[in-house]
């Protein structure tokens, strides 16, 4: 693998666990529902208002980081090497394959058969 697929696959991956990170520390949209009956704390790191903007903005450009690396190491596993020429140029030419050649003067044993008249 060429060091700049290994990158490519590095930018990947890094991408992929701050995805996972980021979704994690992200609440969901009954979370303040329950934070009005008491049962949970609606503060966070950011503030109220804030985090939603901050953590869904960079959910998004790691979102972008990650397709695009995931298209590039598709395009770069999918790239062909360049042709020298035809693959049948490259085959050796078989040698002419001749029948055995038969000795005449050899005799021969006829065949026995059903069909053979007896000689008188």
């Amino acid at each position: 693998m060429s060091a700049f697929a290994t990158l490519i696959l590095a930018v990947q991956m890094l991408s992929a666990l701050g995805m996972i990170g980021l979704v994690l520390m992200q609440h969901g949209k009954g979370a303040d529902m329950g934070a009005a009956f008491g049962s949970g704390n609606s503060g966070s790191l950011f503030g109220a208002s804030g985090s939603a903007n901050f953590l869904s903005r960079s959910t998004g450009a790691l979102a972008t980081v990650f397709f695009v690396a995931t298209l590039a190491l598709a395009y770069l596993g999918n790239a062909r090497p360049v042709s020298t020429g035809s693959v049948l140029e490259a085959v050796p030419a078989a040698p002419a394959v001749t029948a055995p050649a038969v000795d005449s003067t050899v005799p021969t044993a006829p065949a026995q058969g059903v069909n053979q008249v007896p000689a008188k």
